[in-house]
């Protein structure tokens, strides 16, 4: 290893001070954030929140202190087919009912899956990954469809937030100690791990009914139309009223994925090992897809009048007071005179960028047959974006968007046969395998 040569480090700080147009710019950034320094505006007209084709969608919700996005944009989806049949103008579903099972779920998914690793080297490197990630707020689209299934929904009234579902830092922190004691409970003396399993799914158990609220398993449904009718449907339970009252058939919807990586083959099925909650639930499969391919499954899903679920990379060309996503609105390259570009290849293979954030596309707009930018609908609240809905450019879309769930009906026979194929497992710390939160 070569050591940094302090002569060398002379003359470019002296080169530096020659610079005028450096020192210009260093000048003006001590007074103002990059960012701002960065905006093109001849760019910012681009992103005016005007679109050929909206769907009119409900007010947005706020997941605050919490990594529920996924949950939110899940239910953001079923809420809409509820709002249509009856006319609702402003409804939610339970975040917090559906959280609750989460938790309930991924700590019995982490007991179980601690089974495999009785007798592995504390520094298995998987054994090691399950540990460290532990539990947490964020999923994935089969893991919401699998608690749907299982659970039911409700409305939110009837399992409203708490304080600490809405905040759920150091409720996870306190559960993930209690599991990582398990572990090492259960390796120190795997002839007593039924017992612990029962002990540790028990106290938790409590834990989450002390922080999140006892979930309802008969409640009322009382609503108000848009014409002021008011209406109150008695002693429904959570699986009558997903199924008499939204009635959608979760098992069409599919993930699609583009991951342009030379690990994952186009045209192919992937899994990914040890991510999940639900025990024995639906398998987390995603179908690889040239951008291309996405991209025009999801405007035909838009075009038929349906909102999309996607997962995305949220972290970088944002701006949250805007709304808007758009890497052709910011020039860092020319500012400092090299380039800050890595390709979506590269960005997945080498730890730069990953599926973080789960929304919801409801519209677009195309020019000349193509799409030009998307809106969206985010889960942060109606202060920040336009009252909470968010713009993202095509070309941000292309690098950052990495996930999108589209009805089967929109996959071809072909594609629909390579669906039905058994999925390559890929390693649990890949990208693929990372959480929307």
């Amino acid at each position: 290893m070569k050591k940094v040569d302090l002569i060398l480090l002379e003359s470019w700080e002296q080169e530096f001070k020659d610079n005028i147009q450096k020192t210009i710019l260093r000048r003006a950034l001590n007074n103002n954030e990059l960012q701002t320094i960065a905006i093109k505006q001849e760019n910012v007209p681009k992103t005016s929140f005007k679109f050929s084709k909206e769907i009119q969608t409900l007010p947005v919700a706020n997941q605050q202190k919490s990594g529920r996005c996924w949950i939110f944009a899940g239910l953001n989806v079923l809420r809409e087919i509820i709002a249509k049949k009856y006319g609702l103008k402003d409804f939610e579903l339970s975040q917090n009912y559906i959280a609750f099972y989460d938790k309930l779920e991924k700590i019995n998914y982490f007991i179980e899956s601690i089974d495999d690793f009785l007798d592995a080297d504390k520094d298995d490197r998987t054994l090691q990954h399950i540990v460290r990630t532990g539990i947490q707020d964020g999923g994935q689209w089969d893991m919401f469809v699998s608690l749907v299934e299982k659970y039911g929904v409700v409305p939110k009234e009837a399992m409203d937030e708490t304080a600490n579902s809405s905040s759920t830092r150091i409720v996870n922190q306190l559960i993930n100690v209690k599991l990582r004691k398990y572990a090492s409970m259960a390796r120190k003396n795997p002839e007593g791990r039924e017992k612990y399993k029962e002990e540790t799914l028990k106290v938790l158990y409590d834990f989450l009914l002390s922080n999140f609220g006892n979930p309802p398993k008969k409640f009322d449904f009382e609503y108000v139309d848009k014409e002021n009718n008011y209406y109150l449907i008695e002693d429904l339970d959570p699986h009558k009223f997903f199924t008499e009252y939204i009635g959608s058939s979760l098992g069409d919807y599919v993930s699609i994925i583009n991951a342009p990586t030379q690990d994952k083959p186009f045209n192919k099925t992937f899994t990914v090992e040890y991510l999940g909650n639900v025990v024995e639930g639906r398998t987390i499969k995603y179908l690889n897809l040239e951008m291309s391919k996405l991209k025009d499954k999801v405007l035909k899903q838009l075009s038929d009048d349906e909102v999309v679920w996607f997962g995305s990379d949220v972290g970088y060309f944002g701006d949250r007071d805007l709304g808007v996503w758009d890497d052709s609105r910011y020039d860092y390259s020319n500012i400092f005179e090299t380039s800050f570009e890595l390709d979506k290849e590269s960005m997945l293979d080498y730890g730069h960028s990953q599926m973080n954030h789960a929304m919801v596309i409801t519209g677009f707009a195309s020019k000349n047959g193509k799409p030009i930018k998307y809106k969206i609908q985010n889960s942060w609240g109606d202060t920040s974006g336009k009252k909470g809905y968010y713009l993202a450019s095509d070309s941000w879309f292309d690098r950052f968007v990495y996930q999108a769930v589209i009805n089967k009906k929109y996959l071809t026979e072909e594609e629909l046969k390579i669906w039905e194929e058994e999925p390559i497992k890929l390693k649990p710390w890949d990208p693929m395998g990372s959480l929307a939160d």
